[in-house]
């Protein structure tokens, strides 16, 4: 069938139910999923403590779900064609539902870690779906929307995520942090049964049959796993000092390139790299990386500067950046009414421009003395560009893009997404250990007893801790560490300082891509290629 006639299929259909009622249903499905990604993370040292295993160990019960979960992700969209979009979505969800439950009552670790891979394959297919059943049930001039309501869920959910986490396992247990996906999964694929459905050309790309490509699916799997893990054990093995991840690193880019090479001569390829030729897509796809990369980076960033170096409590700093995903909750839908009237490409350059703006502010705001009121505002700076980001660079992934190659599409994005985000939070992590050590040097430098303002500071600290009732050695001593530990704290500052510098020339670089996009047409269509 041709892209055209599929294009006049799509046209003609819709849905049975109202597409709002679709989007609220598959939106709560993702929403479910991204928030897996991050609820975990503080409940990690109750789960090592209950399942007698070491801190190192429980950090796999993260690694195990984003490796099975990026592995899915890119190759959703051939699965929704060749089995159905509507049958796989729902089959996500049980998998996932029913994955949880058995996380929930898992006996040890290692029980742990093979339903957390469960869960993370039946999570993979629910993002790109949502996505897809969104683009393809919304006329072009609400598609905008449509992606504002699953912005949403993509953005929110990682926001919530730790807060959530760390209430219900302080409260109850860290059980209940899976257990709670059990209703919410079997009401939400009731629902699903209820009110998706497929649209005819899907129904028709089913029915002509698609052949398994073995080889396709062998080399992601091997070559994303390989990146994930590698991405996630990284910093703390030690990166290139480590044998395992060296290899881990070869086997990846060996993968990963024979994967390009190969899906690019198949006929049905399990992901469409092709549609990288489209230079839009290919943008929107680099743009999509960056932003999961911002905004995980900076949702790690700013709880991790104000719980080690401030000594804020997890709820204290979770309440500091809950105000920028309020301003984030009212955003969304905003920026779905602008993509109406004003075209993505505009919408994506402010938001590029503000976030620059807003991490050049960062590097100016973040010192040890800072208030919490001062960081509940920073954080609000930071998530004002996002907010114009997440649904004019979905729409623009679309542009020139005809209906059967939307689950492709939505795959593919997700894909990015998410990487953008494991490589962002890989980042910080090593930027931050990295930095603190340079910055630990030169500051160190300075500490010389032939230093007059080293060797005052000294002194006074001395006669200080002396005056109240040291001995005239352990005062020193006590001089001397307090000097050591305020290094290391002006070391640690200077470290996430760079980070932010980082992430404002990234943003500012892509600020200046953003001019060489496609327009769309207004109302958040895309331009259908012949």
């Amino acid at each position: 069938m041709s892209s055209a006639a599929l294009t006049l299929d799509q046209d003609v259909w819709k849905p049975k139910y109202n597409p709002w009622l679709i989007a609220v249903v598959v939106a709560l499905g993702a929403f479910m999923e991204v928030l897996d990604t991050s609820i975990a993370n503080v409940a990690l040292p109750y789960m090592a403590g209950s399942l007698a295993a070491s801190n190192d160990q429980s950090t796999w019960v993260l690694t195990s779900y984003l490796v099975s979960n990026a592995i899915v992700l890119p190759i959703s969209g051939w699965i929704a064609v060749r089995f159905g979009r509507k049958r796989f979505f729902m089959s996500c969800l049980a998998i996932f539902t029913v994955s949880s439950l058995l996380c929930g009552i898992a006996p040890n670790l290692g029980f742990l870690l093979l339903f957390r891979v469960l869960q993370g394959a039946g999570g993979g297919g629910l993002q790109p779906m949502a996505q897809a059943i969104l683009a393809d049930t919304f006329p072009p001039h609400q598609r905008g929307l449509a992606f504002a309501l699953y912005g949403i869920t993509a953005v929110m959910a990682p926001t919530i995520g730790p807060t959530l986490g760390g209430w219900i396992t302080f409260n109850y247990s860290w059980r209940w942090i899976f257990y709670i996906n059990v209703p919410v999964g079997i009401i939400t694929w009731l629902l699903v049964q209820r009110f998706v459905e497929d649209p005819p050309y899907l129904k028709r790309l089913k029915a002509a049959g698609v052949k398994l490509d073995y080889i396709g699916i062998a080399l992601l799997a091997i070559g994303v796993g390989a990146l994930q893990i590698l991405l996630d054990k990284g910093q703390e093995d030690d990166w290139f000092g480590s044998n395992f991840i060296t290899t881990l690193v070869i086997v990846s880019s060996v993968c990963l390139i024979a994967l390009v090479i190969w899906e690019w001569f198949q006929k049905a390829p399990i992901v469409d790299v092709r549609l990288f030729k489209g230079f839009n897509f290919a943008s929107a796809n680099v743009m999509m990386f960056m932003l999961g990369l911002s905004l995980f980076s900076s949702l790690v960033l700013m709880p991790q500067f104000l719980q080690t170096l401030l000594g804020y409590t997890s709820e204290l700093a979770g309440l500091a950046l809950s105000a920028g995903g309020l301003i984030l909750l009212f955003e969304m839908p905003l920026i779905g009414q602008l993509s109406r009237k004003i075209h993505a490409r505009r919408l994506i350059a402010f938001g590029w421009l503000a976030l620059s703006i807003a991490m050049f502010y960062s590097t100016r705001r973040i010192d040890l003395q800072m208030s919490f009121t001062a960081a509940t505002w920073l954080r609000i700076a930071q998530v004002i560009g996002l907010g114009f980001l997440f649904v004019p660079i979905n729409l623009s992934a679309y542009v020139g893009i005809a209906p059967e190659k939307n689950n492709a599409v939505a795959g593919i994005v997700n894909f990015m997404r998410n990487m953008g985000s494991s490589v962002g939070t890989s980042l910080v992590t090593t930027v931050i250990a990295r930095r603190s050590q340079f910055h630990q040097g030169r500051l160190v430098e300075q500490a010389r007893v032939d230093n007059p303002n080293f060797a005052n500071t000294v002194q006074g600290l001395t006669q200080h801790y002396a005056n109240g009732g040291l001995g005239s050695h352990e005062a020193s001593a006590t001089a001397h560490a307090s000097i050591y530990r305020s290094i290391q704290a002006q070391s640690a500052s200077l470290a996430y300082i760079d980070m932010f510098k980082f992430l404002a020339v990234c943003a500012a670089i892509m600020f200046f891509v953003s001019f060489f996009l496609k327009k769309n047409d207004l109302g958040g269509g895309a331009t259908i290629a012949e």
